[in-house]
């Protein structure tokens, strides 16, 4: 969907109708957790437009402002989800100050490291995708790489001062059509009042935050690259070669304003993936340990440490990093899964490899030397054996890619019982398998070996594609993925047909005794994931019977959704939503009924209403704590004071609790009963 000058910053959602008169969702914890909002968020976009679309819609027809128009499921996927998706990115990344800013990053640093200079740059970006530098937020704070948590309340009083908007007609969650005259505020572009609570920020690292936000950039990135428009009227057009935004007549990005959002992604995306090879890399004892595309874990593992913390710095009048500490030097799987995800996207996104072929002509553009550096020849040929370090976006993917997948396989892949475990540290690996993250690995390491065998990534990484490469890497990648997936079918599924939330490993194997939301739909996003990669029909029959248990024993009637417990609070976090997400949207692309099958379940209209109920009964009924305006439906209307005039439940920034209100972010832990 086009976005509009106006919500180049942000974008929200909103969802029609109210949820269950009898559901209640009481928010425990506010603080914003890149990890796991970003994984979640990641999911909402796959399970937004794309979605939609794949089952049919024509995206055209969605109109923000009218709600559940065409359907109450095109409406929740095609506009809220997605836009959700999109919103909450901006706010880490653009306004909250959470880490250190981008011109002090080593990218800018290579070019003089001062203000003025990541200035020309932007300016530099935004006239390669034909956006008017004039259109570009004030006061924007770009972070390269974020704290692992903070507060998303607002520190000082939002500007809320105004200037009239557009009159549009609209109708609302509860069924109202009206007409009204919109107002902008001030804040909308202008960022310089939407930096959050410094004093709550945890400053540190952690892979899995760095990997949270990375993967919503990337995904991001790839959709607003992946095609290009006529500069004069912003018309998207298809990639007809690497060259065309030469010609005087195109420029990169689907759209200028896209573009835009596009190009600043990327740049920070490349400046997280430099302070990874060159200041995170961990051997037990110092950080900043150098590795290449020779490493080899077994003349002594390098990896990325669950938490390092950082000394604040100030240079050009922002925060930088001083120095940085590990606190906690274990390797877990969530935190190696969390970046190689991610990490193999970018890989695709920015393959330059000769021998992919099918690479998109657009992709090939931005990474052809301006705006982004091209990768020296070494690493685009046809032998891995001659890589080289470097610090373009591509060999920079290719080089962390290969840490990250070594490291899963040698840290955390138990050979002999074919499954991963949660922890490697002090040199031995762990004996605890987490269903959660043995499920979310198989995720990772299909679009590892996706990304390695040229096949598609991104909105496409179920599609076949017209090249695969078949590495050795891509292999190694698929043994583990079967290996993995066989061990939740024999050894985490309970006699209900439902999964364990894990076990430890031993002459016996012990299970836990808790079997959660989030390790049923995130073992069926896994086992999706596995079928996907493998064409075994059995991964799929396994998701397919889990989905069915799931459907049987934990939907409770009375909040229309499903409970650990029906009839008992459930613990909803970022993660169950991005299981929930995910997993259901894999039922209703790969699992529904197919002729001759007839489980009222699985039928596609019985899917598709569970996923409304789901996000209109949680989402919208707390766990997204604000919404921006634009796309979303929201609007500020003039003469009114309503703080949600799409009337969906959710409120606008500035009525979202906190002394001064909370960025569009998703809570931390909430109960849902």
């Amino acid at each position: 969907m086009k976005k509009s000058i106006l919500s180049i910053a942000i974008t929200a959602a909103v969802f029609s109708s109210a949820v269950s008169a009898t559901a209640q969702v009481k928010v425990l914890d506010k603080t914003h957790e890149p990890a796991g909002n970003f994984l979640a968020y990641t999911e909402f976009e796959l399970s937004g437009e794309p979605l939609a679309e794949s089952l049919g819609l024509d995206l055209d027809v969605l109109d923000p402002n009218v709600a559940d128009d065409p359907t109450p499921f095109d409406f929740a996927a095609g506009i809220e989800s997605y836009e959700y998706s999109e919103e909450a990115m901006y706010a880490l990344n653009y306004q909250s100050t959470m880490g250190p800013h981008l011109v002090n990053g080593p990218v800018n640093r290579a070019r003089g490291g001062k203000m003025s200079d990541l200035g020309k740059r932007v300016i530099e970006m935004a006239a390669a995708v034909g956006f008017p530098a004039s259109e570009i937020p004030q006061n924007m704070y770009p972070i390269s790489i974020p704290y692992v948590s903070g507060s998303p309340e607002f520190a000082q009083k939002p500007d809320i001062t105004t200037v009239n908007g557009d009159e549009v007609e609209i109708t609302t969650a509860k069924g109202n059509s009206k007409t009204v005259q919109t107002v902008v505020p001030a804040y909308f572009r202008d960022y310089k009042s939407l930096a959050w609570n410094e004093a709550s920020f945890d400053k540190s690292f952690s892979p899995a935050a760095t990997g949270g936000i990375l993967l919503k950039e990337v995904m991001w990135a790839q959709d607003f690259l992946g095609g290009m428009h006529v500069t004069t009227t912003d018309e998207e057009v298809e990639a007809e070669s690497a060259k065309m935004d030469l010609d005087g007549k195109h420029s990169l990005g689907v759209s200028a304003a896209d573009g835009f959002n596009g190009m600043m992604l990327t740049e920070i995306s490349i400046d997280k993936l430099l302070i990874m090879q060159q200041q995170l890399g961990f051997d037990g004892k110092k950080l900043g340990v150098a590795f290449g595309p020779d490493y080899d874990p077994a003349k002594g593992p390098i990896w990325f440490a669950h938490k390092v913390a950082v000394t604040e710095g100030s240079d050009n009048g922002v925060n930088s990093i001083a120095s940085l500490s590990v606190t906690d030097g274990s390797s877990t799987l969530r935190d190696t899964w969390s970046a190689l995800w991610p990490v193999s996207e970018f890989f695709a996104f920015s393959d330059q490899r000769t021998a992919n072929s099918a690479q998109n002509p657009a992709f090939l553009a931005v990474f052809d030397g301006a705006p982004f550096a091209a990768s020296p020849a070494v690493n685009t040929d046809s032998n891995d054996k001659n890589d080289v370090v470097a610090d373009d976006a591509f060999s920079l993917a290719n080089n962390i890619s290969n840490l990250l997948f070594k490291n899963i396989a040698a840290l955390h892949y138990n050979k002999e019982k074919g499954t991963l475990v949660t922890e490697y540290k002090d040199g031995k690996q762990g004996n605890k398998v987490d269903t959660y993250d043995a499920a979310y690995s198989l995720v990772a390491l299909s679009i590892y070996q996706r990304a390695k065998d040229a096949l598609p990534v991104g909105y496409a990484s179920a599609d076949s594609g017209n090249v695969d490469l078949k590495t050795d890497a891509g292999k190694q990648a698929l043994a583990m993925i079967k290996g993995q997936a066989d061990f939740i079918i024999n050894q985490l599924v309970d006699k209900d047909g439902l999964v364990f939330d894990g076990l430890t490993l031993g002459k016996a194997n012990t299970h836990s005794k808790d079997k959660s939301l989030d390790a049923q739909f995130a073992a069926i996003r896994g086992l999706v994931a596995a079928y996907l990669a493998t064409d075994d029909v059995k991964y799929k029959q396994a998701a397919r019977s889990i989905y069915l248990a799931v459907d049987k024993n934990m939907f409770d009637k009375g909040i229309n959704t499903w409970a650990t417990v029906p009839g008992k609070a459930t613990i909803h976090t970022p993660y169950t939503e991005a299981a929930i997400s995910g997993g259901l949207r894999e039922a209703i692309l790969h699992l529904k009924n197919e002729e001759g099958e007839n489980e009222p379940a699985l039928e596609l209209t019985a899917l598709t209403d569970r996923y409304v109920s789901w996000f209109r009964t949680v989402i919208n009924g707390g766990m997204q704590m604000a919404e921006w305006m634009g796309d979303s439906g929201e609007n500020q209307v003039k003469g009114s004071q309503s703080t949600d005039t799409d009337e969906d439940g959710v409120p606008q920034i500035i009525a979202a609790g906190g002394k001064f209100g909370t960025a569009m972010t998703m809570a931390n832990k909430a109960s849902v009963e």
